[in-house]
């Protein structure tokens, strides 16, 4: 989980430091973005001994448009405090100041923890702006009633900073519909070795079949990621096994399919390997040089040949340059899938979010671009819906 942690200029400025402390019990990893008031309470300095990152405090302090990179980088948004002034600002759609502007580049939720007087709080215009921001998809946690600064006692008062990241985690890691069930995802490319420096692989990341990977180890499963060459950390929870060749995939996922609810073909699985491996490195020559080829297993179409009924849910991925979905709904057929995740690879081959078409025995499904987490988190649900299909797994 990353989440940015956004101080407006409120004397409840200071519990948002057991916030962020908070959300790194919980596993997150947590930036800062303070406004220009929000550092007449709390002192940059502490929040970068907290979080081990520098604080953004100006939208001129830092190279690039770090507004812009940070809105990328989070899962996720919590304004602490949420002052009167900065939620009606947010509502509007201003950004003129380092928090303002992180939101307006927000790719995940946006969670707002209000805290001001009890007058403030009760403003029909307060209300609005409320209801504006609950309007465009913001969160709100709190405000609850209790003692104020001003002495007085009434609904205002922010929420405890384990109450804020309780919300916040609980949203991120979503619901444990896969606990008890083990779920194989492969993932990356496969590299098949020509002689001892050379292979033919191809461009694959392993983002999306690593999203996978921790969305089902978040959401509960016993998640076993198969991974051709990758240099993406290991998502938390998940149990890693890293492989180079098709062949090798075909054997690391033949051990665990057993024991899988549901298997999850992410990888780019070459085609070809080369009919023989060379030596030693082959020497550049004056002429053409052919190269012979000949068919690595498929691995999904095995799958798919030798699965028992409906066990495992079997899940394929379609990376085409054309046709995506057409292809798609012939491997669904060919291959035996329940699933197939289809796109095409100028929509998402390499970078952080992606285009799909889900496609299965109902029909085509289309997803909008979103991040690669909340495509993983899409197929999953699907996932989750044909394992009730299915029944327990026999055995």
């Amino acid at each position: 989980m990353k989440v940015v942690v956004a101080v407006a200029g409120g004397i409840a400025a200071y519990k948002a430091a057991s916030l962020v402390r908070e959300l790194g019990r919980a596993g997150a990893e947590v930036r800062v973005v303070m406004t220009r008031a929000a550092q007449h309470f709390v002192g940059p300095a502490t929040f970068a001994g907290l979080t081990g990152h520098p604080v953004v405090t100006s939208l001129w302090d830092h190279p690039g448009e770090v507004h812009v990179e940070l809105g990328r980088w989070a899962d996720a948004i919590v304004v602490a405090p949420a002052t009167m002034d900065l939620m009606a600002k947010a509502a509007a759609g201003l950004g003129d100041d380092p928090v303002l502007a992180t939101l307006s580049c927000a790719r995940g939720p946006v969670f707002f923890a209000p805290a001001m007087h009890w007058r403030m709080w009760g403003r029909p215009a307060t209300q609005r702006v409320v209801a504006t921001l609950a309007a465009d998809g913001a969160h709100l946690v709190g405000p609850e009633r209790g003692a104020l600064a001003s002495g007085e006692s009434g609904e205002g008062r922010m929420s405890e900073p384990e109450a804020i990241a309780a919300a916040v985690v609980a949203h991120l890691q979503g619901p444990r519909d896969l606990a008890g069930r083990t779920v194989v995802v492969s993932a990356g490319p496969t590299h098949e070795d020509l002689d001892p420096v050379r292979f033919l692989g191809n461009r694959s990341t392993g983002r999306m079949g690593f999203a996978l990977a921790a969305s089902a180890a978040r959401r509960g499963a016993r998640a076993i990621l198969v991974s051709g060459p990758s240099a993406l950390p290991t998502p938390p929870g998940v149990e890693r096994i890293d492989v180079r060749s098709a062949r090798a995939m075909q054997a690391a996922i033949g051990q665990h399919v057993g024991d899988a609810d549901a298997v999850i073909m992410a990888a780019a699985v070459a085609d070809y390997r080369p009919a023989e491996e060379a030596p030693s490195k082959i020497a550049k020559t004056a002429g053409p040089r052919t190269l012979e080829l000949v068919r690595n297993p498929d691995i999904l179409a095995e799958l798919g040949a030798a699965r028992s009924g409906a066990h495992p849910v079997l899940v394929g991925f379609a990376l085409e340059t054309e046709d995506a979905a057409a292809r798609a709904r012939a491997k669904l057929q060919r291959k035996r899938c329940d699933l197939v995740v289809a796109n095409l690879a100028a929509d998402g081959f390499g970078g952080e979010e992606n285009l799909v078409t889900l496609v299965d025995a109902a029909g085509d499904h289309p997803l909008p671009r979103r991040s690669k987490a909340a495509v993983a988190d899409a197929i999953l649900d699907r996932v989750v819906a044909l394992l009730g299909q299915s029944g327990p797994r026999e055995g």
